[in-house]
């Protein structure tokens, strides 16, 4: 057997979710290629070539493979994939837009958000929010798979796999990156924070997320929110954490102000430890927390940052 992993990369640099990727692709069996795809990624190239596990790293270095649009990077994977039996990505933004691309165009089907591995056709995901886990065997010839960074733990960074250049260089007339905003921060990116607090609705307002903002300081913490946050104006919408937001599992989530909705808890409930700040003691957010304190977020924030 051998499998590709798509890199993820983090303005051009390789993102930690890759490592996780790896692991799956460990957990699957046989040789693991990672292909680094962008303009400029040689330092990305390196980073892949130290995870543990990788036996050569494909680098595809052009202009049309900046964005990493699906138009262009579904067709590059569909050239390369016929010496693969696997193609794996982490279940991010770039992931999931591109392997169902590449699922398309070689007929095949994909299995999305996979969590655990039985064997090399066998493979586990959750449904119905979080709540049920179905277990899927697939009988493509070749399996790609959306991998929930979250289910595995990253890979080390003693490798020494060799680097070689990609040569296939698509034509993309279909589609061309216009712009993008990004939210601007010091703080971890979201996604791979170790320590994460988030605010809900009962925040009130956008204003009142500053209150967090100490704390997160202090705990070297990114900032979430809820959907009902982000519903409400409060906050961008790239702060959300839940089943149509970021997956976390950090080592410490605060819950500040969030009830618990399953599409909340679907995306922060494999956190090592979690902790709820609610003035609701019938909360749901409370049937998952490891530590919960009642009481009035706006009396109990000062005071948590004071003793931090």
């Amino acid at each position: 057997m051998s499998i590709l992993v798509l890199a993820d990369l983090h303005e051009g640099q390789l993102a930690g979710a890759t490592a996780h990727v790896v692991a799956a692709a460990q957990a699957i069996g046989g040789d693991i290629d990672v292909l680094v795809a962008g303009e400029g990624v040689q330092a990305a190239a390196e980073a892949a070539a130290k995870l543990d596990g990788v036996s050569k790293v494909r680098v595809a270095d052009n202009a049309v493979y900046a964005h990493q649009l699906a138009e262009p990077m579904g067709a590059l994977l569909a050239e390369l994939a016929d010496g693969y039996t696997h193609v794996l990505a982490s279940a991010s933004t770039t992931g999931k837009n591109v392997l169902p691309r590449l699922a398309a165009l070689k007929d095949v089907s994909q299995l999305s958000d996979v969590i655990a591995v039985d064997s090399a056709d066998t493979f586990k995901r959750p449904i119905y929010a979080g709540n049920a886990i179905a277990t899927v065997k697939s009988d493509d010839v070749l399996k790609v798979i959306t991998v929930r960074s979250t289910g595995f733990d990253a890979v080390g960074t003693s490798g020494s796999a060799t680097v070689e250049a990609v040569d296939v260089v698509v034509d993309n007339s279909q589609s061309s990156f216009v712009k993008e905003e990004l939210a601007q921060s010091d703080r971890p990116e979201l996604g791979g924070a170790k320590v994460v607090i988030s605010g809900g609705r009962g925040m009130g307002n956008g204003e009142n997320f500053k209150l967090l903002d100490g704390i997160a300081d202090k705990l070297g913490a990114a900032i979430g929110a809820s959907r009902a946050a982000v519903d409400a104006g409060f906050v961008p919408n790239d702060m959300q954490v839940g089943q149509t937001g970021k997956i976390v599992a950090p080592d410490l989530y605060i819950a500040v102000g969030i009830s618990g909705a399953i599409q909340h808890l679907a995306g922060m409930k494999d956190s090592k430890v979690i902790v709820a700040i609610n003035k609701d003691d019938e909360a749901p957010i409370f049937q998952v927390a490891d530590y919960g304190l009642v009481g009035d977020l706006f009396e109990i924030l000062p005071e948590l940052e004071s003793k931090l």
